[in-house]
């Protein structure tokens, strides 16, 4: 498996965990499953929402736009493409910048933890490593 298939696969995983998130914020979904911390405190503060969107949904976005960028990277055309490999690091970069200041959020004003919200950041602390790793690859085959 390539690393940007690796990065598709993340993605996905992400996807799973931030559509959970979105649903449970819009009301399909009436009660969270969350083992450790307090998910349904974190997801009601007035830290969930951003521009009228819930946060988890911007997450799904960021997932999703990761899961098209590593799949178009995938292929023959484009697997040493400079441009995606950079693309990917800004996306992670970004993603991994906004989760602390989340996580921030949570420990520091609301004082509450959610398990899914930081299994997300640490799967974008994941992503961002994995993609780095392949801006390198990638620079070096040039």
């Amino acid at each position: 498996m390539s690393r940007r298939q690796t990065l598709a696969l993340l993605a996905v995983v992400g996807v799973c965990i931030a559509l959970y998130l979105t649903l449970y914020k819009i009301g399909v979904i009436g009660v969270l499953s969350c083992s450790i911390g307090s998910c349904e405190t974190v997801n009601t503060s007035r830290w969930s929402m951003l521009l009228g969107l819930p946060i988890a949904a911007w997450g799904l976005a960021a997932y999703v736009a990761l899961l098209l960028l590593a799949m178009v990277g995938s292929g023959e055309a484009h697997e040493s493409s400079i441009p995606i490999a950079r693309t990917i690091v800004a996306l992670s970069a970004w993603s991994v910048l906004f989760s602390a200041f989340l996580t921030y959020q949570e420990l520091f004003v609301i004082r509450a933890i959610c398990i899914w919200c930081v299994s997300s950041a640490l799967l974008w602390v994941v992503i961002f490593a994995l993609s780095v790793a392949d801006l390198r690859a990638v620079s070096r085959a040039e």
